[in-house]
């Protein structure tokens, strides 16, 4: 691209007559030259590398910078995913940190503000290769779309006191955050090649990439590396546990850890990282959805996150937070009643009789008002006390939202009662919705472009309203006010605020000694 993105015609004849083809000038990165293509007004490049391959002795450690290239180097198809126990459709490998990017500029003096997609998968899985990830939709609303890999998994994740040791900074885990903070350097120093403006970054994702956009606002690694915040689903506040962790108390500290990976070594078949490192990729014992996790090490992620913000330890950014109706659907709170009943008692101890009123089940069915439950322990708290410890001790401005776009499934079927499932919001944010499907209304296709817009706006201007869309208040704890996302968008109150306050004076205890010496 260089100082402008030209067209260059190539010409070609044949028996048929002159054909024309046309692809965008090659642009210049640290790296070398990358060749993209055209595609509906947008260039599009793909399989950008922005770290070396963290491979062989790289293999559970920060990553690198990538080596340089000579040639063009082609950036026309998306790399690999990192290895995992799926299928991503690019195929898988342990060389994966690789970038993709979706430019609607035309020159690269237009600075043009960016989003930054993470994917989510439980820590465990994802790839930029997922189709409702492709950012063509969004870009042609006025955005630099960037979709960034990370490590998942047993390579992502992998904590053992040999690497911390070996570590300068005496601690392991959490690559897969450092992933996600070398992709933003490099886009800090090579988007305004692509025509993006790096002083006006905004990173977004879902689920573990909503987590993990939680981490990187608190993490001091990350600090200047965007400006906006988006978590879809995500939000990490909850207290460390020692073993056996939950949806919600996902985190462990680095000693805890540690334990678990001298168990995994041994599972492998090891005895030192050395021999762990020689072992083939496919070959690692596979931890599983959620099996990894990113922990509490006092480098990547400080401290308690919810302490961190409590003493406006984080970086202060606008945010716009929220989560879906029956995510709990996704995550199942027990198949019977006595099931429910019995993991509610097992996980909250003495607040269970408490909690099981604020979230009641059915003498014979597990209702939505206990799915709640597992919704908001993962999702719904995390997101309320964030939006709730920004505004009070931030400067920033806060936007809670409600995503609850579904049929009205007849009273008596299968699915009546039911909500929005976790992970649905993603393909209408996208703008990926199967408009041939019959059952894909105009109160979908006008929701969804609407979530285009308030995200693209709020990539824009830090504030996701403008442009037609209906007025979004900002949240704080004196205008308790949450955008709602189905059938129409429209404010109304934080969802089970009640249910919520109950839930909080659980979380709340969990951080006295008391607490702290009860959670296994």
């Amino acid at each position: 691209m260089k100082n402008k993105i030209c067209l260059v015609a190539m010409f070609f004849m044949s028996f048929t007559g002159l054909v024309i083809a046309q692809q965008p000038a090659p642009v210049k990165v640290d790296g070398g030259l990358l060749q993209g293509t055209f595609d509906d007004g947008l260039t599009i490049y793909k399989g950008i590398p922005f770290a070396a391959p963290p491979v062989g002795d790289l293999r559970w450690r920060a990553p690198q910078p990538p080596a340089k290239w000579t040639d063009i180097k082609q950036a026309t198809k998306f790399a690999p995913g990192p290895m995992q126990g799926g299928n991503p459709p690019s195929g898988k490998s342990e060389d994966c940190l690789y970038l993709n990017v979706w430019t609607p500029a035309k020159s690269a003096k237009e600075k043009v503000p960016v989003l930054v997609w993470i994917y989510g998968g439980g820590f465990g899985a994802g790839a930029t290769s997922e189709w409702p990830y492709s950012g063509e939709k969004l870009a042609n609303k006025g955005v630099v779309l960037v979709s960034i890999a990370y490590r998942v998994g047993q390579f992502g994740f992998f904590v053992h006191p040999e690497l911390s040791a070996e570590s300068p900074n005496h601690v392991s885990g959490n690559y897969g955050l450092l992933d996600m903070i070398a992709g933003l350097k490099w886009i800090q120093k090579n988007i305004a090649a692509f025509g993006g403006d790096p002083k006006k970054v905004t990173i977004f994702g879902e689920s573990a990439g909503g987590i993990a956009v939680s981490m990187l606002c608190a993490s001091p690694l990350a600090k200047g590396l965007f400006q906006g915040a988006i978590s879809e689903s995500g939000g990490s506040f909850g207290p460390s546990r020692k073993t056996m962790t939950y949806p919600g108390e996902n985190m462990k500290r680095l000693k805890y850890a540690e334990l678990d990976g001298e168990t995994y070594m041994k599972s492998a078949g090891a005895s030192s990282i050395a021999e762990l490192r020689k072992i083939d990729a496919a070959k690692l014992p596979d931890r599983g959805f959620g099996g990894s996790w990113p922990i509490v090490d006092g480098y990547v992620i400080p401290d308690d996150q919810y302490k961190l913000y409590e003493a406006g330890k984080y970086n202060d950014i606008p945010i716009l937070v929220g989560y879906n109706s029956d995510e709990g659907a996704s995550f199942s709170p027990g198949r019977n009643p006595k099931d429910y009943i019995s993991g509610v008692e097992t996980r909250y101890g003495k607040f269970a009789a408490d909690l099981l009123k604020a979230y009641p089940v059915g003498t014979d069915v597990v209702p939505k008002t206990a799915r709640d439950l597992s919704r908001d322990a993962a999702f719904g708290w995390q997101t309320w006390s964030w939006a709730r410890l920004q505004a009070k001790t931030g400067k920033s401005k806060v936007f809670y939202y409600y995503f609850d776009q579904h049929p009205d499934y007849p009273e008596g079927s299968p699915r009546a009662g039911y909500g929005s499932p976790h992970g649905q919001e993603v393909a209408y944010v996208f703008g990926h919705l199967d408009t041939s499907n019959p059952q894909t209304t105009k109160s979908d296709i006008a929701i969804s472009d609407a979530m285009g817009t308030y995200w693209t706006n709020f990539a824009k201007y830090g504030d996701p309203n403008g442009n037609g869309v209906p007025e979004w208040p900002t949240f704080s704890d004196n205008n308790p006010v949450v955008m709602y996302l189905g059938p129409t968008p429209h404010t109304g109150p934080v969802p089970s605020l009640e249910s919520l306050q109950v839930l909080n004076s659980y979380f709340e205890w969990r951080r006295t000694p008391e607490g702290e010496d009860w959670a296994n």
